[in-house]
């Protein structure tokens, strides 16, 4: 059975009939007539992007709806099963359970960027094909393999594959970024990446304007285009990484040695969850810190709503991020311009606050979040890291070579066991004691116990009441309204509207001056800023757009006339840097955009 709860952008598609496009609190997602028979299909994954979002069965199949386009789902046709599903920017890539990836995008196969390849195929070492995870960032893929190496294909504008982006500004081609890597961590939207090897140290790449690397002093080089090892990360088991365009979360499981020496069964049955703690870099408007300062080093987020609670799950979109607990509690912070945050308005929250959710049908052990580019999912899944994708991944690594399904009963029996010392960590008496009453056990019931073991290992607490809302933001949102749209001055004595004033946009050497009333009618990224319930005052902001002047002068004019302005020739790295613009300030969809205009006079020139 399904459960699907959504709340943002609700156009290109409809996600949710009769409702409006901007969906401000989570309401329950049930998909069209015409897909009963995958309905019937438990969802195992939903991955959102800025142009599709993908929902995978547990059966191996996934639909697809596209966003600006055919508003209808149409299935993903890959032969193989599909383990996992990943959507970027301009790209999507699927994990088949044979550890093949499919892929498709501008990037990819810039011939035909709507046709599904093979890239785990591209690989020069013919032994290194098989594939464990896949990543996607904002224009371009990571791949690990199951001997442990990380290999990047895409875009490399900004070094976020780890080579000089002057000599490679992209790869058709899967090229090898490290060995020996466990993780890869990354974001739908995002132009970094972090990678963790085996002995828990972590690398990474990629743009640093705000400091989103995480790597402290070199929050000076705002594109950091080679592997660096981050020196000060918090102590404790990094157990995860998602990043925005403009921030990065990490998770941190504490490994203190009382907790390690405790047995897990007690704790299972106790309830005493492994701490998990939150940690944030990056741009002040996006990370949670409430701080009126970016960022550059991993800080700690630290809540009241976090007390006497654990952290169940996360997930970042493009600028906002959602945390879910174990007690019940959605929390949120970021981008709210189309209800993303599920808050009940579409007012920019830079301070975390709670969600009311709706009622629950399951377990809240098995509910798991998704954010896309202005979109959220919580979702209800029982399949998320369960034993059968570990045994495929261990399958997949060298030592485990020739082992498959169709094996005989041994080989299963000592790959359940090497599950079992992986997963659960006991001490020796206890590892040979189950392994001498599962060696007497059919493979039905080995796998029923081995189920029944593993599905104890992600503890489920005990039901808590419903937590109190948090209205304490209430009168300043009406405040701040107040005062953007209704033109109340804050101090009489100021004959200058507030959003009158010139907000300066420094870029280079030069400084570009727009009133903050026309930036908050042009751009969702200043409206956000401008709408803020916190105290910021000031009147300029950097721009690490990478617009050239020409293509920011084409920008600017358009800010004002909404027009493309008279004698400008418009070229292909035009419409491409601006497209990259589009994205960063977050331009509404006036009618006409400015990328319909763009394209429009580009055609015009090309015929005259």
């Amino acid at each position: 059975m399904n459960e699907i709860i959504f709340f943002g952008r609700n156009k290109y598609p409809t996600f949710i009939k009769y409702e409006p496009e901007r969906i401000k609190e989570p309401m329950k997602f049930h998909f069209e007539n015409e897909n009963e028979k995958q309905n019937e299909k438990q969802i195992k994954q939903i991955s959102s992007g800025r142009f599709s979002t993908i929902f995978l069965f547990k059966n191996g199949k996934a639909i697809k709806y596209l966003h600006h386009s055919n508003p209808k789902p149409e299935k993903i046709q890959i032969e193989e099963n599909i383990q996992k599903v990943t959507v970027g920017s301009h790209n999507e890539a699927i994990l088949t359970k044979e550890g093949n990836v499919f892929a498709k995008g501008r990037e990819i196969n810039p011939n035909n960027p709507n046709q599904f390849i093979n890239i785990s195929s591209l690989i020069e070492d013919t032994n290194d094909r098989i594939i464990e995870d896949v990543v996607s960032g904002a224009n371009l893929i990571y791949l690990l393999t199951s001997n442990q190496n990380a290999y990047g294909i895409g875009a490399n504008t900004v070094g976020q594959l780890g080579f000089d982006s002057k000599t490679l500004r992209r790869t058709e081609n899967p090229i090898l970024m490290m060995k020996n890597v466990s993780k890869i961590f990354s974001g739908n939207t995002s132009t970094h990446v972090f990678l963790l090897n085996s002995n828990q140290e972590l690398f990474t790449c990629g743009f640093n304007n705000f400091g989103q690397l995480g790597l402290g002093n070199s929050r000076t080089e705002y594109k950091i285009q080679k592997l660096t090892q981050i020196q000060n990360i918090p102590k404790g088991k990094i157990i995860d990484i998602k990043c925005g365009i403009y921030h990065s979360i990490m998770l941190i499981e504490d490994e203190d040695d009382e907790y390690q020496n405790q047995n897990q069964y007690q704790n299972q049955n106790q309830n005493q969850n492994p701490k998990r703690k939150l940690y944030s870099c990056g741009n002040y408007y996006y990370n949670g810190l409430d701080e009126t300062n970016d960022k550059s080093e991993f800080t700690e987020i630290q809540l009241s709503l976090f007390e006497n609670d654990d952290i169940l799950d996360f997930s970042v979109g493009y600028d906002h991020t959602l945390i879910l607990t174990y007690k019940r509690k959605l929390i949120a912070f970021g981008n709210n311009s189309y209800g993303q945050l599920g808050i009940g308005n579409t007012i920019f929250q830079r301070i975390p606050i709670q969600i009311e959710l709706p009622k629950l049908l399951f377990d809240i052990s098995n509910y798991h979040l998704s954010c896309g580019y202005n979109r959220s999912f919580l979702y209800y899944s029982t399949s998320f890291s369960n034993l059968e994708e570990d045994l495929i991944k261990l399958f997949r690594r060298k030592e485990f070579c020739d082992i498959s399904f169709d094996t005989i009963s041994r080989e299963k029996i000592e790959a359940h066991k090497l599950i079992l010392k992986y997963r659960l960590n006991q001490n020796q008496n206890q590892i040979e004691k189950l392994q001498e009453i599962i060696s007497k056990k059919s493979i039905k019931e080995s796998n029923q116990i081995f189920e029944m073991i593993y599905s104890n290992r992600k503890i489920n607490p005990k039901l808590y009441s419903e937590i109190k809302e948090i209205i304490n933001s209430n009168e300043k949102i009406e405040e701040t309204m107040k005062r953007i749209y209704l033109n109340e001055n804050e101090n009489e004595n100021e004959n200058e509207n507030e959003n009158e004033k010139d907000f300066i946009i420094e870029r280079k050497e030069n400084q570009y001056k727009f009133p903050k009333l026309i930036l908050i009618m042009r751009s969702e990224l200043y409206r956000g800023m401008f709408l803020s319930v916190t105290n910021d005052t000031s009147n300029k902001v950097k721009d690490y757009s990478e617009l050239s002047n020409k293509s920011f002068q084409i920008f600017e004019y358009w800010i004002y006339s909404n027009q493309i302005k008279n004698g400008i020739q418009i070229t292909q790295e035009i419409i491409d840097e601006l497209e990259t613009g589009i994205d960063y300030f977050q331009l509404n969809q006036t009618n006409p955009n400015l990328f319909d205009l763009l394209i429009s006079k580009f055609q015009k020139q090309k015929q005259n």
